[in-house]
């Protein structure tokens, strides 16, 4: 299967770095850059069925190489706030369940973008196309939530899985962008961007939930003569007449199977450096 999707892609390739001489076009190749701003939206152990009630500020700085008219790079340096509440949810578990986390996410990322049209600045004919994208995505992140004293607490230095000393999650991590877009020319030296872009992550402590619950007194032990919310933060379920006092050691706390996502929706504004050339084939 993997030589397979390898072939298709190389296939791919060949055909549109000839596609654009064979068809005797003008080549647009050059390097153009910009902002964007759009929302984030996370979707993992605390937004289990794609609830989109908190939307956040997202946005960022991209610069994109075009190799002709139907291959570009792009590489981004972006933010987006993510949040999720368990209070919000339909899922009877999660309501009991009742964490929380907010978390800034900081990333970098490199893409390859296909264009399903021949695009070209400045073109009355060529000024626009659809393309999808992939690429990977490096990303530090920390997620914290508000203690019943109303401080904002960051969850990672807490070991709130039974983590050890100096055993907790990394805050760096690295992610599969994948995503889909519209490419639209203003004139020759500005264009519009608008994306749907996802990102796949390899950790699913995006959100500080991942397994079961640990060993309250292990946990008391261990964190709290140095940070002293570990066992008020760890567990904040709702059961009746024993909040706060139960052990739950080894009850499910998350899913371990499905690590976390998020997406970015953006539109960017792209001013372009490059040139729009005649291609060889013509000239002879």
């Amino acid at each position: 299967m993997r030589k397979i999707i390898f072939s298709s892609l190389f296939t791919l390739l060949l055909c549109s770095l000839n596609l654009n001489q064979a068809n005797g076009q003008l080549i647009m190749r050059g390097l153009e850059v910009g902002p964007w701003a759009g929302t984030a939206v996370y979707l993992g152990d605390l937004n289990t069925n794609w609830r989109l009630n908190n939307l956040n500020l997202a946005g960022g700085f991209a610069a994109r190489y075009n190799f002709n008219n139907r291959l570009s790079t792009r590489f981004s340096f972006n933010y987006g706030h993510l949040e999720a509440y368990d209070s919000d949810s339909k899922n009877p578990f999660e309501r009991v369940r009742n964490l929380s986390f907010q978390s800034d996410v900081f990333e970098g990322t490199g893409q390859f973008e296909f264009n399903f049209l021949p695009y070209i600045h400045g073109s009355r004919e060529f000024f626009f196309t659809p393309y999808v994208f992939a690429g990977i995505s490096v990303f530090n992140y920390t997620p914290k939530t508000v203690a019943d004293d109303g401080e904002l607490v960051s969850l990672r230095e807490l070991g709130t899985e039974g983590q050890l000393r100096g055993e907790e999650y990394l805050s760096i991590s690295s992610a599969l962008a994948y995503g889909i877009g519209i490419k639209w020319d203003i004139n020759y030296e500005w264009s519009l961007d608008f994306f749907l872009s996802a990102r796949n992550t390899s950790t699913d402590y995006l959100d500080d939930v991942s397994t079961v619950y640990p060993d309250r007194s292990d946990l008391a032990r261990s964190r709290d003569g140095i940070i002293p919310y570990a066992t008020q933060l760890y567990d904040r379920s709702l059961p009746e007449g024993d909040l706060g006092t139960r052990d739950r050691e080894g009850e499910q706390r998350g899913d371990a199977t499905n690590n976390d996502k998020y997406f970015f929706v953006g539109v960017g504004i792209n001013y372009y450096f490059g040139d729009v050339r005649c291609p060889k084939i013509g000239r002879r």
